[in-house]
């Protein structure tokens, strides 16, 4: 597994502005039961019908983190790509997104910043019904190029 190579993300000289990656995910019982077992987070607002019909959501909702986590997996693996980190963000969460709810997530270049190596990406996000369920703004590192470890080109490549 770490023996070999593998393929990166755009860097940052082939990125452009306006560029997009659409991204559409059905929340299913089995994603929020992983999420709530890997996070030990048991808020009745995510699991319990009957807390949540007294509240002002009326039903379950799908926990923010892991909206957020769909939108960080959108980075990392779709735009820029493998290789990339997040090294900021700022999401507004406008309305809940409900169990079995489709999360179509639009991610954008909106800024690119050369000379520090960052992208800056709109994030919207909405549910199968249209309502804007996350937006706002994330500032990321693109992966960079592969570079030999010796000088050799090739001869320990990454091992």
């Amino acid at each position: 597994m770490f023996t070999k190579k593998r393929k990166i993300g755009t860097t940052i000289q082939y990125l452009q502005v306006g560029e997009k990656v659409e991204v559409s995910k059905k929340i299913e019982d089995k994603d929020i039961l992983l999420y709530l077992g890997l996070s030990d987070d048991a808020n009745p607002i995510y699991i319990q019908h009957d807390y949540a019909a007294r509240t002002p959501f009326q039903k379950p909702i799908v926990p923010h983190l892991m909206i957020n986590g769909i939108v960080h997996s959108t980075v990392s693996m779709h735009l820029p790509g493998p290789g990339s980190a997040i090294v900021s963000q700022n999401l507004e969460f406008t309305e809940p997104l409900y169990h079995y709810g489709t999360l179509n997530l639009v991610v954008e270049v909106t800024d690119i910043d050369e000379k520090k190596h960052r992208v800056t990406l709109a994030v919207n996000g909405t549910d199968q019904e249209g309502r804007t369920v996350v937006k706002g703004e994330i500032t990321a590192c693109p992966p960079y190029p592969w570079k030999p470890v010796t000088q050799d080109a090739g001869t320990f490549e990454n091992f």
